[in-house]
C-alpha cells in the first residue's frame, strides 16, 4: 500500500503567497531550487491580489518523490516571508 495519491515522476503545481516583494520572489525560487532543482521561468506564473498587498506565485515543479515534496514544503512553510503554501 501507498501512502500517497500521485503517480511519480509528475508534474506538481505549488501555490505560494506572500508580500510582493523581491526577497519573497528570490527566497521562494531559492528554495524550489534545493527540492527541485534549476526553476524554469516558464514554468512560473505570478499573480498580484488586487490591491497589490501579496503575490501569489504558481510554480510547476518535476516531482520525484513523497519525500522531495515533504521536504520542500516543510521548507516553504518555515519561511517567513511565506504565507500560505497550497
Amino acid at each position: 500500500m501507498t501512502d500517497t495519491l500521485f503517480e511519480f515522476p509528475c508534474d506538481f503545481p505549488l501555490k505560494i503567497m506572500g508580500r510582493p516583494t523581491d526577497d519573497f520572489r528570490s527566497l521562494v525560487i531559492g528554495i524550489i531550487s534545493r527540492h527541485a532543482g534549476e526553476v524554469d521561468a516558464s514554468m512560473i506564473e505570478e499573480r498580484p491580489s488586487r490591491d497589490g498587498n501579496y503575490l501569489g506565485l504558481t510554480y510547476t515543479i518535476r516531482a520525484t518523490s513523497k519525500a522531495q515534496l515533504d521536504g520542500l514544503y516543510r521548507e516553504l512553510t518555515s519561511c517567513e516571508h511565506v504565507l500560505i503554501v497550497l
